[in-house]
């Protein structure tokens, strides 16, 4: 894979302010002459996040990440470098040119993401017509088919990895690239057989991945045994490969990012037919679990772009059970969660097929939130009042625990006292008694961590100030002077330690001096007072080390000593009141 061109990665950087991507993902508010907010990478109650528009930089001074609109990018949406850029080039419409030379690690994911799009396009190319007319007959339409690049695998043994090979792709990329196992005789086996296939794409679009429906063989469409009595699962995914971590990655979410910003929630699904169906229907906000359950992370990665989710999983038991699961991991990741109530036995595909649009569109608009759902499911199949309550203890409790706004965690107990017609404070005694899972303090830990002040000192603000300014188009300082001045005081042992501090430091330092001194009407005045102040402190310092040495020839007695250091004493204090910091 070849890197990136520098002159293409400037093109983006000049179309995209460091405000315009920061804003798709968390509300900016002005500070100074930055901006700040709540930061999208831990918890935290008060902002501790800034953003530098002139500098095109952004800063967290709660968890110490910092950078600029591509590693901002890579780190919210969960991408590498190339999948910023590529992110990025689609915002700014900058075409992507690349310029010779390889990295060897960039090149070998590279190559498997070459790979994937290969067998893609081989998937694609070799649908048939059985399987568009089964596809058909579950209401995808043709254009839909295309648009999520649906393709099918044949029953051969080695089709798809015979067709790598031919294009140069090494059995080790086949298998990395999970496409492939070994069989018994050395040789590679396709991992899909016979199966309908579904791309999976990380949030830049790019095929990680892929989910195979089994392509049903009989005449009455059911999936075929095989003689030895196996039948293989409806579902096939992708094994965990070095692009493809089910934990964090959601069907469709390439897609749905910007519908979910729009409308301000998504949807959660199940499968890849029920979100196809959705999308076709309208719902673009829709995403999809595959293969695993849903995860922190995949709340984490939702509330960038909306605090709300509707669950809309299967209404049979197991697909009821998913939903308590992934309400649960939601609200543990801050989440706003609902539930779309369907039908019992249907799923949103079959909804939406056999009922039509209007009704999955008033199934999302009527779902409620998980308290007062799984209060109206319970009350439903209840046995009197006492078997009521106990379910509530049971069941509710531990998802109220969960719920991170205490304003709605009172409304909720306000409305549970009311269900049960007992008082809020019982309600809330019981929900104190209800044991928190481990690892739901994490977000308490990191926001501790986070609004714990670092200390700092005079000289490293002084420092902060020279790299502030150095980064300034128009500088109101005399930075050659200034540098000299700062040298001159702290040593250039001192100077050059700071000089070695890491990027992240000294963007952390930048950020803290314009927020200091960003408003100041005279930041020559402001320097000087610092320096200054920082010229009395090596003084007193001084003064100090003088002090303990002349107890020390006091105690040896040594009376040429004495009278050296106390000499030096009366002309450092001499220097130190005629000081102007001095008070």
């Amino acid at each position: 894979m070849a890197r990136m061109a520098t002159d293409t990665v400037q093109q983006i950087k000049d179309k995209l302010s460091i405000v315009d991507v920061v804003s798709q993902y968390v509300k900016l508010e002005r500070a100074g002459t930055s901006m700040r907010a709540r930061c999208p990478f831990h918890a935290e109650r008060t902002p501790s996040f800034h953003v530098s528009p002139e500098r095109g930089t952004y800063h967290c001074f709660g968890c110490n990440v910092g950078g600029d609109i591509f590693s901002f990018v890579e780190t919210i949406e969960g991408l590498d470098f190339k999948g910023a850029l590529k992110v990025l080039a689609e915002k700014a419409g900058v075409p992507l040119v690349y310029s010779k030379g390889k990295s060897k690690d960039d090149d070998a994911l590279g190559r498997l993401f070459e790979l994937l799009e290969a067998a893609t396009i081989f998937y694609t190319s070799r649908i048939t017509d059985d399987a568009k007319k089964y596809l058909r007959s579950r209401g995808v339409e043709e254009e839909t088919m295309q648009a999520f690049r649906i393709g099918w695998a044949s029953d051969a043994w080695s089709e798809c990895a015979d067709y790598l090979r031919a294009k140069k792709y090494t059995e080790r990329e086949i298998l990395d690239a999970g496409l492939a196992k070994k069989n018994e005789r050395g040789g590679l086996t396709d991992k899909f057989r016979n199966r309908i296939m579904f791309p999976i794409a990380d949030s830049a679009g790019r095929i990680v991945g892929f989910s195979g429906r089994i392509f049903p063989s009989t005449s009455s469409g059911q999936v075929a045994s095989s003689e030895s009595g196996f039948t293989p699962p409806k579902y096939m995914n992708s094994p965990e490969t070095p692009l493809y971590h089910k934990s964090r990655i959601l069907y469709g979410y390439d897609r749905a990012k910007q519908a979910i910003r729009k409308h301000n929630f998504s949807v959660l699904v199940e499968g890849q037919m029920d979100l196809i169906a959705s999308h076709q229907a309208g719902w673009s906000n829709t995403v999809a679990v595959s293969g695993t359950a849903f995860t922190p992370e995949h709340a984490s990665m939702l509330k960038r772009m909306s605090e709300n989710l509707v669950l809309a999983l299967d209404a049979d038991q197991a697909g009821i059970k998913a939903a308590g699961r992934a309400a649960r991991a939601a609200l543990q990741g801050g989440l706003n969660v609902k539930v779309a109530r369907l039908p019992s036995g249907s799923d949103p595909a079959d909804l939406i097929q056999k009922q039509g649009v209007d009704v999955w569109r008033a199934a999302i608009r009527d779902s409620k939130d998980i308290i007062t759902f799984l209060l109206d499911v319970l009350e439903e199949h209840a046995k009197g009042a006492d078997g009521f309550r106990r379910s509530v203890e049971i069941v509710v409790l531990p998802f109220l625990v969960d719920v991170a706004s205490p304003i709605a965690r009172e409304q909720y107990v306000r409305e549970i006292a009311e269900r049960l017609k007992v008082s809020e404070r019982a309600v809330s005694e019981a929900l104190a008694n209800v044991p928190r899972v481990p690892g739901e303090q994490i977000g308490e830990v990191a926001r501790t961590k986070s609004e714990k002040p670092e200390g700092s000192n005079r000289i490293k603000q002084a420092y902060a100030i020279l790299l502030w300014q150095r980064a300034h188009p128009r500088s109101s300082l005399d930075l050659d002077a200034y540098e000299s001045e700062l040298i001159q005081m702290i040593g250039k042992d001192s100077f050059a330690t700071l000089e070695t501090l890491s990027r992240l430091e000294k963007e952390s330092l930048r950020f803290s001096a314009e927020m200091l001194h960003g408003k100041a009407r005279s930041l020559a005045a402001e320097v000087r007072v610092l320096l200054d102040a920082i010229a009395l402190e090596h003084l007193r310092d001084e003064l100090a080390q003088i002090a303990a040495a002349l107890k020390v020839a006091e105690d040896k007695q040594d009376a040429k000593e004495i009278e050296r250091l106390t000499a030096e004493s009366k002309l450092l204090t001499g220097r130190i009141a005629k000081h102007p910091s001095s008070v």
